[in-house]
């Protein structure tokens, strides 16, 4: 590596959806219904399935854990993007950052992974409906939901922490 000047990023400019101050007030109020409406589904689902005793199968349990990490994904994301709407200064700090692309990744990579497992659960259920029980316990739907959720955290640890522990000396500016 070269010697040279390199200044440490302490933190990154958000480049918004729109620059144009008139627009700020009614894209926070479109983002903030939107967001809204994603937090009370959410946690509509999480509560129906969770109090309704007809929707304690597996297929139930895993959308319960789906909506979960769909709230979660959200909230790492819109709250930052609301702030921004209303204030002058767009910045977020490295660390501020590096939290945030850590809770992006663990949501994410649960995410898929739960899809992947409902996709399991689906297959079972039609192909081998006589053995649907057996397969698919309650102890393998918890196991499932575990080793994705672990799996998510230690993808997301490690792939922050070596995205932020090297030199960054670029450009600050960055899209939301």
């Amino acid at each position: 590596m070269a010697n040279g000047n390199f200044t440490r990023v302490t933190e990154f400019i958000l480049i918004g959806v729109s620059e144009r101050p008139d627009l700020q007030i009614p894209l926070f109020f479109v983002f903030l219904v939107i967001y809204g409406l994603t937090v009370t589904g959410n946690l509509s689902i999480i509560t129906l399935t969770s109090v309704d005793s007809r929707l304690q199968t597996p297929m139930y349990f895993f959308l319960r854990h789906l909506a979960m990490i769909n709230l979660g994904n959200s909230t790492v994301i819109a709250p930052k993007m609301l702030i921004n709407f209303l204030v002058k200064k767009h910045t977020t700090s490295f660390y501020e950052c590096a939290i945030q692309l850590g809770g992006f990744l663990v949501f994410i990579v649960a995410e898929i992974f739960v899809l992947a497992v409902m996709a399991y659960d689906r297959y079972v259920a039609i192909c081998n409906p006589l053995l649907y029980m057996a397969v698919v316990s309650r102890r393998i739907c918890l196991l499932l939901v575990s080793l994705t959720y672990l799996y998510s955290f230690s993808t997301s640890i490690v792939t922050s922490f070596s995205v932020f522990s090297m030199a960054y000396c670029s450009f600050n500016v960055i899209n939301h």
